[in-house]
């Protein structure tokens, strides 16, 4: 398999990290969509990260749709998500909770970095930036700086947690104070310091 994308990207380095606590090999392909759009066009003419190129050719892309194909390569045991029907509903939450907070950074940098400043729209700024601390505020109380939601496995939403929070902090420095999140700082720390994240590293 190969998975096509930048790293700075967080839906990207999820799946890159899931391909590497699934055990399944691959090759990373680091195009930008900026800067190489027309080699990135060549692979996938939307061009769009992340995109998975599967072992039969298929082009697969979106992040939550390439890990539903990991989860069925998979080997025995190895799932990202839970078992039980209760955790998975939690997992779910979580889950969407950094999605969405992924997506308002994303717009936020795209709003500062790629729009004229002149052509901004400061109450739409104000309501992403809202909706970005709001997500962090619901997901906060839902992390365990001391433990994995699959107990001693790390899942899915421990990954996605982990990687959208560290994007945010990385792209938008200063934006969202750590201190303010002692809990999601803390439980990033700790993903970060782990073999998977270790060798798929942001910046």
């Amino acid at each position: 398999m190969k998975l096509y994308g930048m790293l700075d990207s967080p839906y990207v380095r999820r799946v890159a990290i899931a391909l590497t606590l699934l055990e399944l090999p691959f090759e990373h392909v680091p195009l930008s969509v900026f800067r190489d759009f027309e080699a990135f066009g060549a692979i996938n003419p939307v061009v769009k990260a992340p995109t998975l190129i599967t072992a039969d050719g298929a082009m697969l892309m979106e992040s939550t749709l390439i890990l539903q194909h990991l989860e069925e390569l998979a080997p025995p045991g190895r799932s990202l998500q839970p078992g039980d029907p209760a955790a998975r509903v939690t997992a779910l939450r979580v889950t969407a909770l950094a999605l969405a907070a992924g997506e308002k950074t994303v717009q936020l940098v795209y709003e500062h970095q790629q729009r004229p400043e002149d052509k901004r729209h400061d109450p739409w700024i104000r309501r992403v930036d809202g909706q970005l601390r709001a997500a962090y505020d619901a997901l906060e109380p839902l992390v365990d700086p001391a433990a994995w939601l699959g107990g001693e496995r790390m899942l899915d939403p421990d990954i996605t947690v982990a990687v959208v929070w560290r994007f945010t902090q990385f792209i938008l420095a200063g934006l969202i104070a750590p201190a303010d999140y002692p809990r999601l700082a803390a439980f990033s720390a700790r993903a970060e310091a782990t073999p998977a994240f270790v060798a798929t590293p942001l910046d």
